[in-house]
């Protein structure tokens, strides 16, 4: 035994220790209540950082709890390993992306062995690897075989830098959410899911999901978007075509001035054809294909419009509107049409401002009478309708579904429902994905790859420049090949998958990792694990990855690969990890060692402290994992992530705060330690409450109390930074207490248990120093097993105290309650002891009045 606590000793023996007796490997076991914890898996960049740190952390606290506890708990890792960082990272290094992302699985698989985490690396799966995409692209048959999976022309967000197309989740106020750069549009032949098949179910079962963050929830009802409105159509004046709008205001068609249509629609150009002014209208097109997505629907974005020399009819009145192609107007966004009422819609209002339109106003408020002459605003809130034929009068909310019914009894509308969600774009032409298991023929068209044929490999062997487009297409070893129907030539398709799908499925292969016949899932080890019963991860995959994951769920459960509606049954979204920064006038942001007593190491100028901001390599206000391992233990690193905030919370790193936690940790081996040889020998005391008095009857009530708060904060609410002040707490009560003397093992025994309760209680949190202290007291149990300390409830509870209740004022019983019970509690026991039920009973309770830990009077009528 060592007199003083050595966390790298400690903890490379106990990673050893439980790597070796495969302490955290699961099976299936229909007998125990099983439960599926599960942290958002990595992207292999080369190391680890904080982030993961904290997020890893928070799972394997409760991962280890719930073993404690008796579940038969799956804890699994692998690597979200497709992408363009290691594809772009591989071009920069001269190396290939399998090499690197390899190499970065094995580096960031010590460093999160070395934290101690309690994985069954039995089920490691890294998603580049063809025993997993096999599946992923069995998946895609059968979505192309329902009509889930389809290819289409469509404008598509474009990034320069890193050559692929983005989803619309993926582009972030403009730029691309992986590099920063800012996004284009192009027309491409991409695949899409069908996720818009899915939008009502998953709407739904936003409310049946009661383990998810609200904001989340909120999140994903608005980027799904259900509108109730009305389709119209509007008849071109010349030719017989129409234009098709969707809206949720046909309450104002009556105002309808104006058409507008976003200018990447087809429409604007097919409206030009052979007309005098196509060039002028390509170019405004051409123009706004170049501007900003999201700034073009920004209210305070100057409002650009030209004219197409063309008109439609407004289908109410009859009257001639002008076309006008719009920067304000999205072609993904209802149907790329909207009609214009610039009286009542404030956009609308300032183009018609700006191109001197009409106004009509067809909604008059309640309190003053509108005048278009003198308009500054459009008016969009309630109110009655005028000039708007036989529907003069009504209210404007009362007046939307007789006017759909109107449109449709004359053939111009209908009610509807309309999403706000777009399918899902996979195509990326880039080497580093799963290849899209689909061949080309000139004769048969698109034709799926056998199943049997699978996996379409992704060859090694290709040359990565660099350039535009994927390097699949200059592959002809992997482009050409034959027509599985025709055996005629044929090219295979070249784009990839986006790494999202991956991503989408992955929990569901953790259950069955080694599982190699079709589907690639077991359903029967899906039945026992599935859902996850608690996922992490951040906030920032709210509508990406989560809703994916939740519609492929869905797609799977109908073709009877698995059993489930929704793939995680409680979500908890950690906060970020943030620091100050530091900058030097000269050499701009520093790592935190390039700086010395508050100076720049490489000029000795004086740094400026910035603000706390998220931990990331640009700001280098980072900390690396392995130093604070290497300095203080993988122990003390949990701690702090742990105790620093509530988990849902941002992290403000503090070496203070890590100090703090190392102390803490030296101070429980110390009383251990110092108590070591009079307690070794001892039981845990086990008698009555009432045969101590006492310091010892208090650190008994103490150390029950820990267990219980404990177990609350970690069962019910993940607070482990409270727990943890809990722990802390009872031992400064042990540190307090007057030794015992060694001849009086009663007092020893307390101790002993007290002692024990710590360790156990730590155990989750640093499970390496906790298993040494375990060892040290006698026992040869792997800590990871023991079960849970219970606590006593009648021991956990203040003094029993009496409280006098009344009824008006006059005394007419007794109760005995503990001290510490709550108001509500000590006024139902009241009610229900037997003189005072008795004597309220038919009489109306006025008041309770409670006097604290005296009495309570209740005031009753009559």
């Amino acid at each position: 035994m060592s007199e003083r606590y050595n966390p790298l000793e400690i903890e490379e023996k106990w990673q050893a220790y439980w790597e070796v007796r495969k302490t955290f490997k699961v099976t299936e076991d229909p007998h125990r209540e099983k439960y599926y914890l599960l942290e958002m898996f990595p992207y292999p960049s080369g190391r680890i950082h904080m982030g993961h740190v904290r997020n890893y952390t928070i799972g394997d606290v409760v991962a280890r709890y719930k073993k404690m506890k008796g579940l038969n708990v799956l804890h699994p890792m692998g690597w979200d390993a497709f992408g363009m960082p290691a594809e772009n990272a591989a071009i920069a290094h001269g190396t290939h992306p399998a090499v690197w992302t390899n190499e970065n699985i094995a580096f960031m698989k010590q460093q999160l062995k070395r934290m101690g985490f309690s994985y069954d690396w039995d089920r490691e799966i890294s998603t580049c690897e063809p025993d997993y995409y096999r599946w992923e692209q069995l998946f895609f048959l059968r979505m192309y075989e329902k009509g889930l999976a389809y290819k289409k022309s469509a404008v598509v967000n474009w990034c320069s830098d890193c050559h692929t197309v983005l989803a619309n989740e993926q582009v972030e106020a403009g730029l691309c959410w992986r590099c920063g750069t800012e996004v284009g549009e192009k027309y491409l032949d991409q695949w899409f899911f069908r996720i818009t098949a899915y939008a009502e179910e998953l709407l739904d079962y936003c409310d049946k999901l009661p383990g998810w963050p609200e904001r989340v929830l909120t999140m994903q009802r608005n980027w799904i978007g259900k509108s109730h409105g009305c389709r119209i159509t509007f008849p071109l004046v010349d030719g017989d075509g129409a234009i098709e709008v969707f809206t949720t205001r046909q309450d104002t068609i009556y105002g309808a001035t104006f058409m507008l249509i976003a200018a990447e629609h087809p429409l604007v150009m097919a409206l030009m054809q052979g007309k005098p002014r196509e060039g002028e209208v390509r170019a405004f097109v051409e123009t706004v294909k170049r501007q900003d997505r999201v700034m073009r629907t920004s209210a305070s974005y100057e409002k650009e419009g030209i004219f197409l020399d063309a008109h439609c009819l407004n289908p109410v009145t009859n009257k001639r509107m002008p076309i006008f192609a719009a920067n304000f107007v999205l072609a993904d966004y209802g149907t790329g049409c909207v009609m214009a009422v610039p009286a009542h819609d404030q956009r609308d209002f300032e183009f018609a401002q700006k191109y001197s339109l009409p106004l009509i106003v067809v909604i008059q408020p309640p309190d003053k009478t509108l005048n278009t002459q003198t308009m500054l605003d459009a008016y969009v809130d309630e109110g009655v309708m005028v000039n708007s034929g036989k529907f003069d009068g009504v209210e404007n909310t009362k007046a939307l579904d007789a006017i759909a019914a109107y449109l449709e009894s004359i053939g111009r509308g209908q009610k509807t429902v309309q999403y706000r969600l777009r399918d899902w774009g996979i195509s990326r032409q880039r080497y580093w994905g799963a290849p899209i298991p689909i061949v080309n023929c000139e004769k048969c068209g698109a034709v799926p790859v056998p199943e049997s044929d699978l996996p379409v490999l992704l060859p090694r062997d290709v040359e990565l420049t660099g350039a535009g487009g994927s390097p699949l297409a200059r592959h002809d070893a992997f482009v050409n090949t034959a027509c599985p129907n025709c055996q005629g030539p044929a090219k295979r398709e070249t784009d990839t998958m986006d790494t999202f799908v991956e991503s989408s499925w992955y929990f569901n292969r953790f259950c069955c990792a080694r599982h190699d016949e079709k589907p690639g899932l077991d359903r029967k080890a899906l039945d026992y694990w599935m859902p996850v019963d608690q996922y992490i991860g951040g906030i920032e995959h709210a509508i990406l990855h989560l809703l994916y994951s939740r519609f492929y769920t869905k797609v799977l459960r109908d073709f009877g690969v698995i059993g489930t509606d929704e793939p995680f049954a409680n979500l908890l979204t950690q906060g970020m990890v943030c620091k100050e920064t530091m900058r030097c006038p000269e050499h701009g942001f520093l790592f935190p060692d390039e700086v010395n007593d508050g100076r720049c190491k490489h000029c000795l100028t004086e740094v400026t402290i910035g603000k706390t901001e998220k931990m990331s390599k640009s700001l280098k206000n980072v900390v690396d994992p392995d130093y604070l391992i290497n300095r203080y233990g993988a122990d003390t690193a949990r701690m702090f992530c742990l105790f620093t905030a509530p988990p849902e919370k941002d992290l403000e790193w503090s070496d203070q705060g890590v100090e703090g936690s190392f102390r803490f940790l030296n101070r429980t081996w110390r009383i251990v330690v110092d108590y070591l040889n009079s307690i070794k020998d001892l039981q845990p005391f086990r008698g009555q409450q009432e045969d101590l008095e006492g310091d010892l009857k208090n650190l008994r009530r103490k150390t029950h109390q820990t267990i219980r708060k404990v177990t609350g904060d970690i069962e019910d609410r993940f607070h482990f930074n409270t727990a943890i002040s809990a722990i802390m707490e009872l031992v400064n009560v042990l540190y307090q207490l007057r030794r015992p003397e060694k001849e009086n093992l009663k007092a020893l025994s307390v101790v002993r248990e007290s002692v024990e309760a710590v360790i156990l209680l730590l155990s989750p949190i640093v499970p390496h120093i906790a298993q040494e202290l375990w060892g040290m007291l006698g026992y040869s149990q792997n800590l990871a097993e023991a079960g849970w300390p219970v606590y006593d409830p009648s021991v956990a509870s203040e003094e029993q105290i009496t409280i006098v209740v009344q009824i008006n004022g006059k005394v007419r019983s007794r109760i005995i309650v503990p001290a510490d019970e709550e108001a509500e509690e000590i006024k139902a026991l009241a009610r229900a002891d037997e003189k005072i039920a008795a004597m309220i009973a038919g009489r109306d309770v006025l008041k309770e009045v409670y006097v604290p830990k005296k009495l309570l009077n209740i005031v009753v009528k009559g």
